[in-house]
């Protein structure tokens, strides 16, 4: 067990920055003391904010979710892109090597081609497609090049009650209208927000921060994988939504940036490194449908 440690989590407002928040606020990691914030408050762009804040808070841990995440807007956003991805990420690892924090930073599935048939491990080789895979990726090679000690996990399809994502979107669909059109050849593994979060948070609670070096690559999906369109199904069936969900290809669905056919991650190492049981997609799906708290969220 560590002693009192503080943590800083960036990017609180976000899905996955939510379901921390909710997870500490129910008595998770209480050996911790937690910071959190947004950008309106601590802006990991900014250098000199950044190190003075780290300076006055002691900061041992970093849980980095700031990102920014528009997929196709990074396409003609490069520049902000990078900024919070790359640029931000650089910084963050600065002071993290400066005040000997140790560093969890969320990176995606999108560093990859998605050309692949098997799930990718953390030593396929990274080929991103689009703007927005470059820039995680770039902010990955920061985190290495600054010397950070820490860990990097890769993710997908992520979903909450919280924020923007594609469960909101079917929901929101499902109730507007009769018959919608989701792409069938795009496949990966749906991951609720909550399942990363506390994934994080085991692994902060198995991790001797203070003797740990080195940074480390992990993935974390829910298990299994599914399409789009599969997805979709299912949600409009446990949310009973009379929605009809009709397949198509993804030459029929114009989209600024490429997105992979291929996105299913293996979890073999952050399974057996931290022995942890990670739910089914459908399972985790329902929970987050039938949660009093989250439904209150999207009415």
């Amino acid at each position: 067990m560590n002693e009192r440690l503080t943590v800083l989590v960036t990017g609180c407002d976000g899905q996955l920055g939510t379901e921390l928040r909710r997870l500490v606020k129910n008595g998770c990691c209480s050996f911790c003391r937690f910071l959190f914030v947004d950008v309106n408050v601590l802006d990991i762009c900014n250098r000199a904010e950044m190190h003075n804040y780290f300076k006055t808070n002691h900061i041992d841990v970093v849980i980095n979710c700031a990102a920014y995440t528009a997929v196709d807007r990074a396409e003609t956003e490069a520049e902000a892109a990078f900024a919070v991805n790359r640029d931000g990420v650089a910084i963050l690892s600065e002071c993290c090597v400066e005040e000997g924090a140790y560093m969890i930073h969320i990176s995606t599935d999108y560093v990859f081609d998605g050309t692949s048939d098997v799930p990718y491990k953390e030593t396929s080789p990274l080929n991103p497609t689009g703007i927005y895979g470059l820039s995680k990726k770039e902010g990955e090679d920061v985190m290495r090049e600054k010397g950070v000690d820490g860990i990097i996990i890769r993710t997908a399809w992520l979903y909450s009650a919280f924020g923007n994502n594609f469960v909101k979107t079917m929901l929101r669909l499902g109730t507007e209208k009769e018959q919608i059109s989701v792409v069938a050849d795009q496949h990966g593994s749906p991951t609720w927000a909550a399942d990363l979060a506390s994934a994080i948070l085991h692994i902060l609670q198995h991790t001797d921060i203070k003797n740990t070096h080195g940074l480390e690559i992990y993935h974390y999906t829910d298990e299994g994988e599914c399409s789009w369109y599969e997805f979709a199904s299912a949600i409009m069936q446990f949310a009973g939504k009379k929605c009809q969900v009709i397949p198509i290809s993804s030459d029929e669905y114009p989209a600024s940036c490429h997105r992979p056919l291929y996105s299913v991650l293996d979890k073999t190492k952050i399974k057996e490194r931290f022995g942890l049981v990670i739910p089914m997609w459908d399972d985790s799906l329902q929970k987050m449908l039938d949660d009093f708290n989250a439904k209150e969220a999207w009415r």
